[in-house]
């Protein structure tokens, strides 16, 4: 297994191999949240497959593209419960949130977790890479933890930020809303993170390669 997942190689070539894929990524996940690919509505929070772009980008590119990726994920999420709002969008939304306090929230909420899962991906992966574990194992180790970082930072986030919200919206007393994050966490998040294990496995496994064959041609 390569020690670095990033292409090592400096210069215009990488810059633009970069970039480019990037853009290409951001592009994937543009069209994905906006069609039924990328966001499952339900009754209180939507569920997200829009993570796995961001793993694959922090997997071939590092941790500072997998954020990337993640804001461009965090933005849309953000327009997309704007424009399309459910019960819990103002935890998403800084236009439905409850005043400027509110709106930084939903911002972290959207936004700044999606980030996370890039730079969480992109540092394990990384680190992974060091131990010279085989991609088979790695990737799925990835896909899985990246996704459960996208599940636990946001719906810890609200639990911590918007318990009282939360409840009010659900219609169920305060002492209940650990155990509905936990049902979220549940029944959303460990499928969530398990079809993205699958992916990651199929698609970075695929693009690791190329990306390796397209660096010895540049040799």
């Amino acid at each position: 297994m390569q020690t670095q997942s990033r292409i090592e190689n400096r210069g215009p070539a990488h810059d633009t191999r970069w970039m480019v894929t990037i853009a290409l990524l951001a592009a994937i996940i543009l069209v994905m949240s906006f069609t039924p690919l990328g966001l499952i509505p339900l009754p209180f929070i939507k569920a997200s497959t829009l993570q796995i772009p961001v793993i694959i980008g922090a997997i071939l590119l590092g941790p500072l593209a997998g954020g990337i990726l993640g804001a461009v994920f965090g933005i849309c999420s953000m327009i997309n419960n704007t424009i399309a709002p459910t019960a819990m969008s103002f935890a998403f939304s800084p236009a439905l949130a409850s005043g400027p306090t509110g709106a930084v929230k939903a911002i972290w909420i959207a936004a700044g977790c999606r980030i996370m899962i890039g730079v969480i991906a992109g540092w394990l992966w990384v680190a992974l890479s060091k131990t010279k574990l085989n991609q088979f194992v790695a990737l799925p180790i990835t896909g899985f933890v990246g996704a459960m970082t996208n599940t636990v930072f946001v719906m810890g986030s609200i639990y911590l930020l918007l318990a009282g919200q939360y409840a009010a919206t659900s219609n169920q007393p305060m002492a209940a809303v650990f155990g509905l994050i936990m049902g979220v966490v549940g029944a959303n998040g460990v499928p969530e993170a398990i079809i993205s294990a699958v992916l990651v496995t199929i698609i970075g496994k695929a693009l690791l390669t190329l990306f390796k064959q397209s660096k010895r041609k540049n040799k």
